[in-house]
């Protein structure tokens, strides 16, 4: 990328940094701009609106056309900046974890609507950034949460997530293999596993395919392979009136119904902004 220079004003190079990029074909290019500019120069929007005549010098010049130039080859900016924003909360990135995205605050809304009372126990299956925990945790301060992933590098990026946001103490986390080494009960899991079917993968979009751990993306022949494990696992750790929620594809709600009911859930389905099936809330049966 090119036509930044030292001398550039702050301003000028959001500017250029937009033109550049839109040329590329990224629809996100004014927003991406300013992302980059911010973190390249460490600004704050409020810098380039009181400051932005000010020059970008060498060294921003340098970092913005390095981060630009990622951009126009295909990598998403929260993959360059390497954090994201989740429930209004800072999360930092491995490339062992997924971006965290706004649909999942559907699982978190779901969940908070249970009004769960007094502590409780929840567990996050297949943890990543740890951003469901952590926000559920922000939330309820009472609860206390275990997150669970087969990989040690998310696990160090949720343990630093966890302290970021203030809820270290009441979170752990651990290794596992979704629930299978875990005793229960637990008031509440949750789980964003992976739900997309293999052959699938290939077909999506560079950011997502190229930048994103196919660990957490590839959900088997048919996307449902992770559902079935845990759906096997997690009844016997739920309290009586303990709740399984899940994210889901946008086709795949059929499928978790028969699954729950399977397995002696009670199911229900809650849609995202866009009106699609994003979460089954399932809950375990209280005896008479």
């Amino acid at each position: 990328m090119t036509g930044i220079t030292p001398e550039t004003s702050r301003i000028a190079a959001r500017a250029k940094a937009a033109d550049e990029l839109a040329a590329r074909g990224i629809e996100t290019a004014a927003l991406d701009a300013r992302i980059l500019v911010e973190e390249a120069l460490g600004v704050t929007a409020t810098d380039l609106a009181l400051r932005g005549g000010e020059p970008v010098g060498p060294e921003g010049a340098e970092r913005l056309g390095a981060s630009l130039a990622r951009r126009a080859a295909g990598e998403p900016v929260a993959r360059i900046i390497g954090a994201w924003e989740f429930w209004g909360l800072p999360f930092w990135l491995s490339p062992e974890t997924l971006v965290p995205r706004p649909d999942t605050e559907t699982l978190v809304e779901a969940a908070l609507s249970l009004r769960l009372d007094g502590p409780h126990r929840i567990v996050d299956l297949g943890t990543g950034t740890g951003c469901i925990l952590v926000a559920l945790l922000t939330e309820w301060p009472r609860a206390i949460g275990l997150g669970i992933d087969r990989s040690v590098g998310a696990l160090r990026t949720a343990r630093a997530n966890a302290a970021r946001n203030g809820v270290a103490e009441r979170a752990a986390f651990a290794a596992g293999d979704w629930a299978a080494a875990l005793e229960g009960p637990f008031d509440l899991v949750v789980a964003n596993p992976p739900y997309i079917a293999s052959d699938v993968i290939a077909g999506l979009s560079g950011e997502v395919r190229d930048h994103d751990p196919r660990l957490a993306l590839d959900g088997g022949p048919d996307g449902l392979d992770a559902y079935r494990t845990i759906l096997a696992q997690v009844p016997r750790l739920l309290r009586p009136g303990g709740h399984l929620l899940v994210e889901i594809g946008y086709d795949q709600e059929e499928p978790l119904r028969q699954l729950a009911a399977a397995h002696g859930l009670s199911p229900q389905v809650r849609r995202d902004l866009a009106g699609h099936p994003r979460v089954v809330v399932m809950t375990a049966m209280i005896e008479p």
